[in-house]
């Protein structure tokens, strides 16, 4: 039942942004439209390139897909609603979601296309930079819950939240999860404008529409760990714990899916060298803070 609402969750927040994306960019609010665009790319031929390699061809979108689900299996929407309440819950967020390069790499290489794999390998530029931007604001995190399990993090903000606990670590956060959703200003990997879609551009049919959903999904993951991490999960007055947490996760992948799309985007070589020389330094300041606040305040 708890695998069965999760995917539920996972799935109806696809649809939710896939609405908010399509009202924003044409200004017209068709609840509809996410349907009727799957069940369009259902019925178009699935073109497969003239010389792929057909195992990554194949696994990327699917991989890509598991990807967000195995992320969202550790994060609690309510007390007992967890999939699995693991020991080291909030690691496990960070190496599930290493595997999105995987994905994305696959998707590059296996097409055997030259915009693909350029997508690709610029996919792994933006690794290099955000890797470290997820995993310490995660340390402070810990740091402060005394523990690595996901439940406990979401119990020490009963009294206060991290976003007011650890503002800096937010940002860095948020910043790094669009990185690794490849969102709007860090859509490298497709930039339709330079790549004609990049590691989309050789996907068609059902290959595409899973690839798609699996983008959702990817946001909906993270919008629900920046939930636990750092918006106190499912605490909140009046309404049921699930809602408070479904309520946050939509507000922070809203915040994703509209944050960026205003912004230039960046080039790899600027993102690493931003995240090396400003991203990194303000993350082991945010570790340092969280750590004497730890040490001075009860």
């Amino acid at each position: 039942m708890t695998v069965a609402i999760v995917l539920l969750a996972l799935l109806g927040g696809a649809w939710l942004l896939a609405v908010i994306e399509g009202w924003v960019t044409t200004g017209r609010l068709r609840p509809g439209a996410p349907m009727l665009s799957g069940l369009a790319y259902l019925g178009r031929e699935s073109i497969v390139p003239r010389s792929p390699d057909r195992v990554f061809f194949e696994a990327a979108p699917v991989l890509l897909l598991v990807v967000a689900v195995l992320g969202a299996a550790v994060l609690p929407l309510a007390p007992d609603l967890i999939i699995a309440d693991l020991g080291t819950g909030a690691l496990f967020v960070n190496a599930a979601l290493a595997y999105v390069l995987v994905a994305l790499i696959m998707a590059g290489w296996g097409p055997d296309g030259a915009y693909a794999m350029i997508g690709g390998w610029r996919f792994l530029g933006q690794l290099i930079a955000y890797s470290m931007l997820i995993v310490m604001p995660i340390t402070a995190v810990a740091m402060r819950a005394e523990s690595l399990v996901n439940t406990a993090i979401v119990g020490s903000q009963t009294s206060l939240w991290n976003i007011v606990y650890q503002p800096l670590g937010f940002v860095l956060f948020i910043i790094a999860a669009m990185a690794l959703a490849f969102r709007s200003p860090f859509d490298l990997p497709t930039a339709e404008g330079e790549l004609a879609g990049g590691v989309d551009a050789e996907y068609t049919g059902v290959r595409l529409a899973v690839l798609r959903l699996a983008r959702l999904m990817l946001v909906v993951t993270l919008a629900s760990a920046a939930t636990v991490f750092y918006l106190g999960g499912w605490h909140g007055p009046l309404l049921p714990p699930w809602a408070w947490s479904l309520i946050k996760t939509l507000a922070v992948a809203v915040l994703m899916l509209l944050a960026g799309r205003y912004l230039p985007r960046i080039r790899e070589a600027d993102l690493m060298r931003w995240c090396w020389t400003l991203g990194i330094p303000l993350a082991l300041l945010n570790i340092i803070i969280v750590g004497v606040l730890i040490l001075v305040v009860p």
